[in-house]
Order: C-alpha cells, then sequence, then structure tokens
C-alpha cells in the first residue's frame, strides 16, 4: 500500500526499512530530541530499529498501532515517520497522531501532505472517527501542519509528557472524521 501526494509518498514501514530509519534517527538526533523523550545509544543502532519495526507489525496485526514512512516522490528516500497510536475501538473509535521529519525538508509541505494523506487513510480504510495531537506550545510548525490538515485546537494538556526529563505542557489537537 502506497499513498501518493504531489512531493511525497507514504507507505508502512516495514523491518527492511530499519537501516533507513536507523540512518534518520541519527543525523536527525539532536532535532528530534527536543520534542522526544530521552533515548539510549542502542535506539539508533539499525539492530533496536528492527526490533521496533517488528514490534510495531504485531501492533499493527492487533489493530493498535501504524508506523508510515514518509518518502520523498523524487528518489524514494525516506525523510520521515508518522504514526497512528493507541487505536481506540469499541465507542471510541480514536486514535493519536506522532510525526518528525528530517529537518532538512523541513517548510517544504512535506509533513502537511503526509498528515492529510495519513488522515484520509485512517477515515476511510481504518474507519476511525476521531484523531487527537498534542504539540508542546512552543512547536508553532507542527501546530500549523496540523491546522492545514483540518485539525482544530481543543485545550492545553498540562504537563502531561516527560520531555528530557520534565513535564512539558502540550496543546490538544482533534480532527473529526465528518462523513461518519
Amino acid at each position: 500500500m502506497e499513498l501518493k501526494g504531489k512531493e511525497i509518498f507514504i507507505r508502512m514501514l516495514e523491518v527492511g526499512d530499519a537501516p533507513a530509519l536507523a540512518r534518520l534517527e541519527t543525523e536527525n538526533r539532536d532535532f528530534f530530541q527536543a520534542y522526544t523523550p530521552s533515548r539510549d545509544e542502542a535506539f539508533y543502532t539499525v539492530e533496536r530499529q528492527q526490533e521496533l519495526l517488528k514490534q510495531m507489525e504485531k501492533r499493527k496485526a492487533a489493530d493498535q498501532e501504524y508506523w508510515f514512512g514518509i518518502f520523498l516522490a523524487k528518489n524514494g528516500e525516506l525523510i520521515g515517520k508518522i504514526t497512528l497510536s493507541e487505536v481506540m475501538r469499541r465507542h471510541l473509535q480514536s486514535c493519536w497522531i506522532g510525526y518528525y521529519l528530517d529537518k532538512r525538508h523541513n517548510g517544504k509541505g512535506y509533513m502537511t501532505e503526509a498528515v492529510r494523506l495519513v488522515v484520509s487513510y485512517a477515515f476511510s480504510e481504518l474507519k476511525l472517527h476521531r484523531i487527537e495531537a498534542g504539540v508542546m506550545p512552543h512547536n508553532l510548525g507542527s501546530i500549523q501542519v496540523l491546522k492545514k490538515a483540518g485539525f482544530h485546537t481543543e485545550g492545553i494538556n498540562k504537563k502531561n509528557v516527560r520531555i528530557n526529563g520534565k513535564w512539558e505542557d502540550h496543546v490538544h489537537l482533534a480532527i473529526i472524521n465528518e462523513e461518519d
């Protein structure tokens, strides 16, 4: 399954993507660290990425989590990752979206394109009703990505995610499947 945009395409990540994912994580280590929980040295190895991708495949099979790679259309380079996690069924039909993009490709519209593709997939294929996101208030670029993709702000979650040893506030955004 490959979802095509104008400049990028997305597809589910596979164990074979571990080397490219390890490269992406390593090359952007300092850039990503400002927005992610602390990671140990092993996280940046191909072997650890393979383990994580194998775990994700199990969660995907259980309809709990989906990881997509963001690839440049012109050359197939992996430049980012976008996830749908904590999938809830029954009365909720919801999940959380998370993402990151290689620092060299920020500001080009690629992430907005990827978010739109994943939201469309989540609503049409996974039949979800609601997708939520949490963004640190100073990450204005990420907030803009979500708003351009149709998300609305619902409020502030106070001190809800531990980032680099400190509890951080997050702007809570969501999008509803209006077809549902």
